[in-house]
């Protein structure tokens, strides 16, 4: 779950693009991508927050869904566009988490990333699952 995901998937030299390749005899990983609709009001306000124009920010997340387009073909990559006021950065493989915050003034990226990992009684990891498949439920798929 992020804004605009390119440093994440999105280029080529991204963070988790070197995860998605099916030349190991499976299937690779399926990746579910959520993006700011960049449509929504939630999208200019964010982009007022961090300094950034509405129209550069929309440009990005077009931009990014784009390259998933490019990717999807090989691979199973699925993206929506969520159209609420971002709160959380959300990074998952498997049982194991990396969550942000946005907020005022910095974009997620440069906020402190936590590891959370799914245990049997953490509320953490189960918590960031469920707001992960709200927004999905609620979100528009677009790739």
């Amino acid at each position: 779950m992020a804004v605009r995901g390119l440093g994440l998937i999105g280029l080529n030299d991204s963070l988790l693009r070197a995860c998605l390749p099916r030349d190991q005899g499976g299937k690779g990983l399926r990746v579910r991508v959520a993006l700011l609709d960049p449509d929504s009001p939630a999208l200019t306000r964010r982009a007022a927050e961090i300094g950034e124009s509405a129209e550069s920010l929309a440009n990005g997340v077009r931009l990014a869904e784009a390259r998933l387009r490019e990717l999807a073909g090989k691979r199973d990559i699925s993206a929506y566009r969520y159209r609420m006021l971002p709160t959380w950065r959300v990074i998952r493989a498997d049982s194991t988490m990396f969550v942000g915050a946005f907020d005022a003034g910095w974009e997620g990226h440069e906020s402190a990333t936590y590891k959370v990992m799914e245990t049997p009684h953490g509320p953490l990891f189960r918590g960031f699952r469920r707001i992960f498949e709200a927004v999905i439920d609620g979100a528009e798929r677009t790739v």
